[in-house]
């Protein structure tokens, strides 16, 4: 059998990744020869959009790279399940959204107290090397750690991303309405949060 590969990456070295032909990916990973190789060009292509998805829902780095490693597991894992009805890179996003929000359940069943992570979040993250945003953007950030699930999901998708409904509805398999409705409750929210911690 095969090794499961490595994940490791860097941004200089995925900047100089060039667009993959996703026909020539798919059948590729068909073939047991060629399997391990397309694979390692996947993750190299996809490492950092992924993270960048991953990191805007769980918010740390730490839970982010973990995730990240997660995603990469599955999709090796699943790779049989993969029959390329859908884009690679959808299959790929499912699969890190899903770990993503998996993550999130984890802790904050392991959060008794329920929101005392996220009280300090913001000094967390200007204390963390990785974040380079200010305190308003730190501020945001914990104020979207208090919202539900998939009201995290699709903010995050909408406002970062600005992501159009009808993906996004493709994506999380949700009808457009629910997704409108989900976001326009998460920014009042987001709004309200932000005014009583300003």
């Amino acid at each position: 059998g095969l090794d499961i590969p490595q994940f490791w990456y860097s941004k200089s070295f995925l900047s100089n990744v060039s667009p993959l032909d996703h026909s020539k990916e798919v059948r590729q990973l068909a073939s047991s020869e060629e399997r391990q190789k397309a694979f390692l060009d996947i993750v190299n292509q996809y490492s950092e959009p992924l993270y960048w998805k991953i990191r805007s829902i769980v918010i740390t780095h730490g839970d982010a790279d973990d995730v990240l490693q997660n995603t990469f597991l599955k999709a090796w894992k699943g790779l049989d399940n993969f029959q390329g009805k859908s884009q690679l890179s959808t299959w790929l996003y499912r699969i890190a959204i899903n770990e993503a929000l998996e993550c999130l359940r984890r802790k904050r069943s392991a959060v008794v107290t329920g929101g005392e992570d996220t009280l300090h979040l913001a000094d967390s993250l200007l204390a963390d090397e990785y974040f380079d945003g200010d305190r308003g953007q730190a501020l945001l950030q914990e104020a979207i750690a208090t919202l539900p699930d998939v009201q995290r999901l699709v903010f995050t998708l909408r406002y970062f991303d600005e992501m159009k409904y009808s993906d996004m509805s493709e994506l999380l398999g949700t009808t457009v309405g629910a997704l409108k409705a989900s976001y326009h409750i998460a920014v009042q929210k987001v709004t309200t949060y932000m005014k009583q911690h300003e």
